[in-house]
């Protein structure tokens, strides 16, 4: 066994809100789910874990994660869909909670009267899950995905703490992002994104077999997606480049539906391109936040197309209800 590792006590850059600043506590996580003590084992540094490269493992985590801090009783998906990091997308709802907050003279809008579109909400449904639990917001969950809006609906009709909470709807034209979901004069307060990452399946592929290297310390060790997911999950043609330019020229065309449009950018170096088609948009204000988890960086972008009097008269009218 290798030398003990010393771990601080707190993952610090997670938001100052997170449920997931500390390691994980795996005793009273079965303690929650007790079939997660299949894949508890001490690991070469003598600490409690699991095997993050067995996707049984990493959705048993997930599963227990979500009953022990947001009161789910039932969460299921498919074989192959993705099974997301649960503390990079609880980030993602804190952040842009706190820019609404900024939005809001430092209130956080709170409650089912603030609602939130997951373009892409994909069949784990966790988006809405975190925010609707963290912030008691309604959600709109928009995907391309027929199995995947299924399957997110089983997940809200098994937990009654999700219903009249999440509205799913299916987006018939994969091209679209916002047509075809919102209509001509529905608001909504915020939308979030998770962009796919890769311009093709051949990349996707070749990311996870570099990233599976890397962790193992030897090249040619067979890779597994550890967190599943199918191809419009992880690529489109163009990546998550085009991919965000596109939505942001659609979004345009619903400047007043929505308070702040935003997305996550993987990429460093996709921000100046997507920010360049913001300003050519005409965006009247662009937020860049920085995320962190682990060694892993990340940003959310956020834009909004709403002059200082109409948010005024937003806020007046949708928040101090």
């Amino acid at each position: 066994m290798k030398e003990k590792r010393q771990h601080p006590k707190e993952k610090t850059k997670l938001h100052p809100k997170s449920k997931h600043r500390e390691r994980y506590d795996f005793k009273a996580l079965i303690a929650t789910l007790p079939s997660l003590s299949n894949f508890v084992k001490k690991n070469d540094f003598g600490d409690e874990s699991i095997n993050f490269f067995d996707p049984e493992a990493v959705k048993t985590l997930n599963t227990a994660l979500l009953m022990h801090f947001y009161a789910i009783s039932f969460w299921e998906i498919p074989k192959n869909y993705l099974c997301p990091p649960i503390p990079g997308r609880a980030d993602y709802i804190h952040h842009i909670a706190q820019l609404l907050g900024e939005s809001n003279y430092g209130k956080i809008p709170e409650g089912k009267n603030i609602t939130c579109l997951d373009i892409g909400v994909g069949a784990n449904c966790i988006y809405p899950i975190i925010g609707a639990h963290e912030y008691g917001w309604s959600f709109i969950g928009a995907d391309i995905d027929e199995v995947a809006i299924n399957n997110a609906q089983k997940i809200i009709e098994q937990n009654t703490s999700l219903k009249d909470k999440i509205e799913l709807r299916l987006q018939k034209s994969p091209k679209d992002f916002f047509y075809g979901v919102l209509s001509k004069d529905e608001q909504v307060d915020l939308t979030i994104c998770n962009p796919p990452f890769h311009t093709s399946e051949k990349e996707a592929n070749s990311n996870t077999q570099r990233k599976v290297n890397n962790l193992k310390g030897k090249s040619n060790t067979p890779a597994i997606k550890n967190f599943g997911g199918q191809n419009a999950e992880l690529w489109c043609d163009g990546g998550e480049n085009r991919f965000v330019r596109n939505m942001v020229r659609e979004s345009k065309k619903f400047a007043n539906n929505c308070f702040w449009f935003s997305t996550l950018v993987s990429k460093q170096s996709n921000l100046k391109s997507i920010q360049n088609a913001l300003e050519n948009e005409g965006a009247v204000d662009i937020k860049t936040l920085a995320m962190g988890q682990g060694n892993k960086t990340s940003r959310i972008v956020a834009w909004t197309f709403l002059t200082p009097d109409q948010q005024k008269a937003w806020r007046d009218a949708k928040w101090k209800k």
